[in-house]
Order: structure tokens, then sequence, then C-alpha cells
């Protein structure tokens, strides 16, 4: 199966691959939008459930999805982690107590609702960015959306460097490795290594960027005047229906939520 060379698991002839960018930028929106307003777990687990579902339609795999998304996992663990502890309201019946923290059934409600919610809402933009080139991605800002040049360029030169950022962190690690910094089974030592790593990967990327964007000011990436097309990128009816599709599976998702 052909498959992008920098989206990788993600078809080119997938059927909503082939949407226009802008289209898959406004259907993720509208789909994440509609979550932002409800509080109950029922309709991002519905709500991923779909996504997962329409996955193969962007031409992603699941394994694809899953080396992707994991970070997803981790931050939703933390959210619920941070509620069980921290949480103010604490009505309903008691599930557990476990020293000063009383897990009830508001706090489960709430914990698992937020948690819920935020890989819901992060899962359209990963399935949208998996399926897009980067280069169509910015041809259609400008001639859809009338986005200025140098935001459509910039955009389009951090979603090239995106990639960089893990490979980059590989070589941070292996770096420290080799000069002996290693935290030896120390849970506490492995945290400070890794948020010293970060911060290395942090300014690299701040520095990089910024000649980055030298470098393109210098080539006149910032002219204001008007400039040729190489790719044409037109937005059709099968574009608006299926930015209208997103919108009443959101419906869909909240009534069910409503419904239950």
């Amino acid at each position: 199966m052909n498959e992008r060379a920098d989206a990788p698991g993600a078809a080119v002839r997938a059927p909503f691959a082939r949407r226009n960018p802008v289209a898959k930028l406004a259907a993720a929106l509208v789909f994440t939008v509609a979550l932002v307003t409800t509080l109950d777990p029922v309709p991002p687990a519905v709500a991923i459930a779909v996504e997962l579902a329409l996955a193969p339609l962007f031409g992603v795999r699941y394994g694809t999805l899953a080396r992707r998304a994991w970070p997803l996992l981790i931050s939703a663990a933390g959210v619920a982690l941070t509620m069980v502890l921290f949480a103010a309201n604490r009505t309903g019946d008691l599930l557990l107590s476990i020293g000063p923290v009383d897990l009830t059934t508001s706090v489960l409600s709430s914990a698992l609702g937020l948690s819920l919610r935020v890989i819901a809402i992060a899962l359209p933009g990963v399935l949208v960015f998996a399926s897009t080139d980067p280069t169509d991605l910015a041809d259609a800002l400008v001639q859809n959306v009338r986005a200025p040049y140098r935001f459509a360029i910039g955009t389009l030169a951090a979603f090239r460097l995106v990639p960089l950022l893990s490979q980059e962190w590989q070589l941070l690690r292996l770096a420290r490795r080799a000069r002996g910094v290693d935290a030896g089974g120390n849970p506490v030592a492995a945290l400070r290594i890794f948020v010293s790593t970060a911060f290395g990967l942090l300014v690299g990327a701040i520095r990089r960027g910024t000649r980055l964007a030298v470098a393109m000011d210098a080539r006149g990436f910032d002219r204001t005047g008007p400039r040729t097309r190489a790719r044409e990128q037109r937005f059709r009816p099968a574009d608006a229906v299926f930015v209208a599709g997103a919108l009443l599976l959101a419906a869909a998702v909240l009534l069910t939520g409503a419904a239950t």
C-alpha cells in the first residue's frame, strides 16, 4: 500500500486522507469543541470509540496510532490521579478510603470524565496530522483560509521539524549514557535525568527554531508580494460533506451522553 514518507502508516488512498487539509482541521475542531462542553464520562468514551473506528478511513494503522498517542495515556492518567488526590467535591457514595484520600462516586466520575476527555479531544488531531502532507496543509491554509504566507510557511517548517525531536531525544539520552549519567534503577535519579534531558531538548528546539526563522527571513519567505502556487488545493463538495458529517457525529455523541 502506498504511504506518505512523512506520515508513516497514513495511506494516501484512504478515503478521509484524500480530503482537503482545511476540511480535516475543521472537522477535528468541530468534534473537539463539542466535547469541551461536557464533563460527563459517557460522551468522550463514545467519541473515543468513534475515533478508533474511523482511524482506518484516515489510513492510520492502529500500531502507528498507539505509537503516536501513548503520551495521551500518560497525560490522562496524570489528570485522573490529580483529581483523585486533590478533588474538593467528594460527595456521593464512598468507594475506597486510603488514609486522608476518600474515593467517592463523584470523584471517580469527574476523574474518569476528564481523563477520557483529554484522549477524545487529542485523538482527532493525531488522526488529522498523521494523514496530512505538511506541504498540502500549508498550501490549503493559504489558498482556502487566506492565511498569511508567513504563518503558513512557519507551520510547514514546524511540521517538518517535529520528527527531529524524537531523534534528538535519543541522541541526548545516548550522549548522557556515554558520559556515565545513568539512574541505575533509582526512580528519583531517573526523574532528575528526565527533567534535565527535557530541558536540553527544549533549549535545542528554541535554538533551531531561531536559526530557521532567521534563515527563512534571509531567503525572502517574509515578503508580502504575490507568490506562485505549485499545488492547487480546492475545497470540494465532498469536503463540505465531510465537515457536516463531523458536526452530525459530534451532535450524536452529545445526545448519547444526554440519553444515558
